[in-house]
């Protein structure tokens, strides 16, 4: 950036806002970041909790899961830390059904299509009856994965149905595809198909990093966000936490005005960095942002249903061998179980010192009926008929967080969901609600959006913005993909 730059408000302190404030104060914007939380990160923040014992510890809302696929948020923490090494590798991803049932990821080849094939290989979920009774012409489409034409042949059909089309075993949709369609928070009948299918793509067919991930070492916070909060301010950025904005309305001189509990500040442009929840509520009390169509699209959106972490800090250790990482199945509403003490720094510090151990419970998804105190002791009970040791434990503290903040990409949404550039063009909006078009998912979702609306402004004024990198959004097989297009039609 040449001359006297120009200011950009960053409304949103999560992933996404946190990659286009960095990308624009590298190339000399001036940022301003306002987060309503005290903290930074969004759905991926840390904060302290006393323990009884005196002690302080980090909550989270469990989001612990790097895919190796994520190339642009590996890219973002590589701002400050450059080999990554506030990361580290777990050896498996292990699933578990109450059935008896297991599975995993660690023997899994990583290249495609092996990985694919082995995975049906290595699984006990697929016998050789339930492969004679699949339709395989009903999977062609996952063979050519593109992300706007899946969204154009699977979007109008649930996961759930989809599944029922390819008659897929039971056993293993409720092993495996059902544990991964539940990590998007929603419910497989309510799930689009084409988002099931891109991320088919993304770990098994698009990419060679295979299913296997990685955790932060120590609490988000002080791995994650403080280092690149410390960067940001060598940069200039200015960050304003504890700072709900109000609403955005035009400038008396063009730009735009960002109202808080302070006033209004003037910039030359605006990153809506914010969830679903918040997008909508800044959106209804800005009548001048967009237009009509656009916002009417905004209050379209939905959110996911409410979803549930509950961490214990246990007086005994949990039995040897296992996991860090479980996702489980059949269990009521648990869907995984995460012993923090074997990975994380900072709960293996207080099992050491204590002789316990932390663990992390999840249930997404649940029932807009349930309620919180119940499903907070079910959760509990499920944990007991998983690791039955723990039974015999006593909860020295327990801390639960019930959200339902996550977008929901529903049946036939596709269409509706907001794309980064809005019809003003010095507003653009980031977040894992967005539609990039891109084959990204998740946390890299958010991350790749951030970069792509920094990128749209940066444009306007005629600087580079950064390169992104993604799975190749097509099948990597020149023969399956001549396959796929050849037989796989709807």
């Amino acid at each position: 950036m040449t001359g006297d730059p120009p200011s950009v408000a960053v409304i949103g302190g999560g992933i996404a806002g946190l990659a286009a404030a960095t990308v624009l104060a590298e190339r000399g914007v001036r940022v301003v970041l306002h987060e309503r939380e005290p903290m930074l990160g969004g759905r991926v923040a840390g904060w302290p909790v006393g323990l009884p014992d005196g002690t302080s510890a980090t909550m989270s809302r469990g989001f612990h899961a790097f895919f190796r696929q994520y190339y642009n948020l590996r890219s973002l923490l590589r701002r400050s830390d450059p080999g990554l090494g506030m990361l580290t590798g777990l050896p498996d991803y292990p699933l578990r059904h109450r059935d008896g049932l297991r599975d995993g990821f660690r023997r899994v080849p990583r290249t495609p299509p092996l990985s694919a094939l082995g995975f049906v290989a290595l699984s006990p979920s697929f016998g050789l009856r339930d492969l004679l009774a699949m339709r395989p012409a009903a999977a062609l489409p996952l063979l050519d994965v593109r992300t706007r034409r899946v969204h154009e042949q699977l979007d109008d059909v649930s996961a759930q149905d989809f599944l029922d089309t390819l008659r897929f075993p039971a056993a293993a949709r409720h092993l495996a595809f059902e544990v991964f369609s539940r990590s998007f928070f929603a419910d497989p009948r309510e799930l689009s198909a084409a988002e099931m299918a891109l991320m088919f793509h993304i770990y098994f067919l698009g990419s060679s990093e295979g299913l296997l991930f990685d955790v932060p070492r120590e609490p988000f916070p002080q791995a994650l966000w403080d280092p690149l909060t410390e960067r940001l301010a060598r940069l200039g950025t200015e960050v304003r936490t504890s700072t709900p904005v109000e609403a955005v309305r035009p400038g008396p001189s063009g730009g735009h005005l960002v109202v808080d509990a302070d006033g209004a500040r003037p910039y030359d442009a605006v990153v809506l960095a914010l969830d679903t929840g918040g997008l909508k509520a800044v959106v209804s009390r800005s009548p001048h942002l967009g237009d009509a169509g656009w916002r009417e699209r905004v209050t379209r959106l939905r959110t996911a249903p409410p979803f549930l972490v509950s961490r214990l800090w246990l007086d005994r250790p949990v039995a040897s061998g296992r996991p860090g990482f479980l996702g489980t199945g059949g269990y009521g509403s648990l869907d995984n179980v995460s012993v923090l003490s074997h990975w994380e720094g900072e709960a293996a510090r207080w099992a050491a010192r204590t002789g316990g151990a932390v663990v992390e419970l999840h249930a997404y998804a649940l029932p807009s009926t349930a309620v919180r105190e119940v499903e907070e002791k079910r959760l509990v009970d499920q944990l007991h008929q998983v690791y039955p040791e723990t039974g015999e434990a006593r909860v020295i503290a327990a801390r639960h967080e019930w959200r339902a903040d996550c977008p929901l990409f529903t049946v036939g949404g596709y269409r509706e969901r907001p794309t980064v550039r809005t019809p003003d063009p010095a507003v653009v909006v980031a977040g894992d609600l967005v539609r990039t078009d891109l084959p990204v998912a998740l946390m890299e979702r958010a991350a790749t959006s951030g970069f792509l609306a920094a990128n749209a402004l940066l444009e306007r004024w005629g600087v580079r913005g950064e390169t992104l990198w993604t799975v190749p959004d097509q099948g990597r097989s020149a023969l399956l993909r001549a396959v796929a297009r050849r037989f796989g039609g709807r």
